[in-house]
């Protein structure tokens, strides 16, 4: 008789091959950024280089203002993180523990920006932020990313989970709503925030079409229009240079990632406990 193992070799073989697919082009960025031309052209599918140099890396922080690039995006990703944390939290308590006229016809409303294409709102919000005075500043590209409708939808699913006599026993004691959401339901779900807060801030820091639009100064320059800036004006062709950019670019979210990625797996397992 064949083991439960046995029956899913299959699966292992599909989920290893998922896996090379999805983990190749990044071995292959940080692979070619250690090689020189010669060897990319002579070993460019080779992963793993024959004699790695850092003369791309010293090349890119020499010659690309990057500690500027890095501040203005970090910058514009913490403002749109902490923006979107604090309203996806005020917004699903207000859901969770409030009743008013419409509360699930307007978060109805909220989940249907799920499926809003981003290309279809850039020339409404471009056009916006020309008529404030925001073009070509940060205000213009955090402006209209202060809320996000997924964050409301996580924060109401996991507050659902907090016991309803919990809260209720600190509203006998006389504790104000924003009293029991600091001392009770903001400990409870600490975790959740800190994995909402790490994917919003990967989504802003590596956004780049709406920063596209509204830059237009190199000097106010995030990482990605860093990147493109510098691949284009090499012509394309130092393909070593390009992938040093861009390992130095996708490196501070994917270490963030690595580090706390437990907690977002369990808050998107735990946001569809109750529905």
């Amino acid at each position: 008789m064949k083991t439960k193992l046995d029956r899913g070799w299959y699966w292992h073989i599909l989920l290893a091959g998922a896996l090379v697919i999805q983990l190749w082009p990044m071995l292959f960025m940080f692979s070619t950024s250690f090689k020189t031309m010669n060897q990319i052209f002579e070993s460019s599918l080779n992963p793993i280089p024959t004699q790695p140099v850092l003369d791309n890396y010293l090349y890119v922080l020499q010659n690309l203002p990057l500690a500027q690039y890095i501040a203005n995006t970090f910058i514009i990703a913490g403002s749109i993180t902490a923006a979107k944390i604090i309203t996806s939290v005020l917004a699903g308590f207000a859901f969770i523990h409030y009743d008013f006229p419409h509360k699930e016809k307007i978060f109805n409303a909220l989940l249907l920006t799920f499926f809003i294409p981003i290309t279809v709102i850039m020339l409404p919000n471009y056009l916006l932020m020309a008529k404030v005075g925001a073009i070509n500043t940060a205000g213009g590209v955090i402006l209209p990313q202060l809320a996000d409708g997924m964050g409301v939808f996580l924060m109401r699913q996991t507050m659902r989970n907090i016991p309803r006599p919990l809260l209720e026993a600190a509203r006998i004691d006389n504790a104000g709503p924003l009293t029991i959401l600091r001392r009770i339901v903001l400990p409870l779900i600490k975790p959740s925030v800190i994995a909402m807060g790490i994917v919003f801030f990967i989504n802003a820091w590596n956004d780049y079409f709406w920063p596209m639009l509204v830059l237009g100064d190199k000097e106010s320059y995030t990482l990605p229009l860093a990147l493109q800036m510098f691949i284009s004006a090499e012509g394309g062709s130092e393909w070593g240079v390009a992938m040093a950019v861009a390992a130095l670019t996708s490196l501070p979210p994917l270490l963030l990632y690595l580090v706390c990625q437990r907690y977002i797996i369990n808050t998107f397992l735990q946001s569809g406990v109750k529905g």
